[in-house]
């Protein structure tokens, strides 16, 4: 259920959303660096990337005439396992965001990142190859000299069959000392932020040998060290507005207009502490996993570990909706702790014109709020529903020792299988949902 500010609850009820897609192995033995780290539609939607915890991007273009069927575009090795021997460290080779480049032309920009290092891809197709070299024959073979007796022209001709290339044209690291975060593009499509845990940096696309630090948290005396960096999003609108969300459930408006150092918010969005419900836990809970501007720039969506919570920019003193994901879990909070759940970083992305919102739950559940409609439903991505235009069921999860037939008990829950990642399409009614090695493709009536 969920309750807004002024409004009803919204109730489960009769949203329709049909299986689509499932991308990956069948095999219940996979490896770690197969698992799904981040899902990321472009701006038309006609392309959707992944990256894993190997390093790995894959690239899906949208099928001609079909709604929400993905082919392999192309897929490549974006990061590296690397070791920091001054700190001895790893780095390990997880993706952890993709930030698509509005589209200029044939080529595709994006930008990916790990703990570390962000690079920017170049990713275009080569329809044809260089031919009539002087001192090399078709095959790339040198030819002999003294059988030179002409002098030819390189030219181009067609090839077979098509080839996607990915190469990499920027690199910008050695700028951050934690881990990487998150990535946001500005809305001038020239400069992009970045963030750690205690420091957000300002870059220029360009630009791969200097950065900006415009937020800088870090204490003195790190004995003194309160809360962490979370999320940074640039506004979708105005190129000098940002917000980033903290471990302490705030959430930071920043105006680059007012100084180059935005360690002074304009405005901070917190809800006010209930003091009945306080608890060991509290804290843990209350850290904001995702934070998402509306593509109006109005509102912004932003996720802790059991709520979804919709902010008004013109409001900062309480969110102005809010909507429990899974609360049945509030019960199950010590032993989440005890296996670390607790801790997980759920996303959360806005749907349709910002009227729809999509986040993940646990036992491959995730959850859409129809904010117009006053409806919201739980679903599983199963390869047991995996046939084309099989609509998904609403799922249950109950309490206590009396449930219905059709809800499932909250002790049985599978907390290694969850959805974390997610994204929904900027036109259509389809929702990519990443399930550990999987990706499963959803279209919505």
């Amino acid at each position: 259920m969920a309750t807004g500010a002024n409004g009803p609850s919204i109730a489960s009820n009769d949203l329709q959303w049909y299986f689509s897609q499932v991308k990956g192995t069948v095999e219940e033995d996979i490896t770690d660096a197969d698992i799904i780290s981040t899902v990321q539609f472009n701006h038309d939607g006609e392309f959707l990337a992944t990256g894993d915890k190997g390093g790995r991007v894959v690239i899906f273009q949208k099928d001609l005439g079909a709604k929400g069927e993905y082919s392999v575009y192309s897929t490549f090795q974006s990061h590296e396992p690397q070791f920091d021997y001054l700190k001895s460290l790893e780095i390990e080779e997880k993706i952890n965001e993709i930030q698509w480049l509005k589209r200029q032309n044939n080529n595709l920009f994006l930008l990916s990142t790990n703990d570390k290092t962000i690079k920017l891809w170049k990713v275009s197709e080569r329809r044809y190859r260089l031919d009539g070299f002087n001192l090399y024959d078709e095959y790339g073979a040198q030819r002999d000299l003294r059988s030179i007796n002409t002098l030819r022209i390189p030219h181009l001709v067609p090839v077979n069959e098509l080839t996607v290339e990915a190469t990499p044209k920027k690199l910008y690291d050695k700028a951050h000392m934690y881990h990487i975060n998150s990535i946001s593009l500005n809305s001038d499509d020239e400069t992009y932020l970045s963030a750690d845990d205690l420091r957000i940096n300002l870059w220029h696309l360009d630009s791969t040998t200097e950065c900006y630090n415009v937020v800088d948290i870090k204490p003195v005396n790190m004995e003194e060290l309160t809360e962490v960096i979370t999320a940074a999003k640039f506004h979708p609108q105005h190129c000098n507005y940002f917000v980033y969300s903290s471990s302490k459930g705030t959430i930071r408006l920043c105006d680059m207009r007012a100084q180059a150092l935005c360690d002074q918010h304009a405005k901070m969005f917190e809800e006010p502490e209930d003091s009945t419900t306080k608890s060991f836990f509290s804290e843990i809970i209350s850290s904001i996993s995702d934070v998402k501007f509306s593509s109006c720039g109005r509102y912004m969506v932003s996720r802790d570990y059991l709520t979804v919570k919709l902010w008004d920019l013109n409001m900062d003193s309480r969110p102005i909706e809010t909507y429990n994901v899974h609360e049945y879990l509030r019960s199950k909070l010590c032993s989440l702790y005890e296996n670390d759940c607790i801790f997980d970083k759920f996303e959360v992305v806005w749907g349709g014109p910002s009227n729809s919102i999509l986040t993940g739950s646990y036992n491959n559940f995730f959850r859409i709020f129809d904010r117009t409609n006053n409806k919201d439903a739980c679903f599983e991505a199963s390869r047991e529903s995996a046939k084309p235009k099989t609509q998904l069921k609403h799922c249950k999860v109950g309490v206590g020792p009396k449930r219905r037939k059709d809800e499932i008990s909250v002790e049985m829950l599978d907390f290694n299988h969850k959805i974390l990642h997610a994204h929904w399409h900027p036109t259509d009614n389809v929702i990519a949902v990443a399930a550990t090695n999987n990706l499963y493709l959803f279209t919505g009536k």
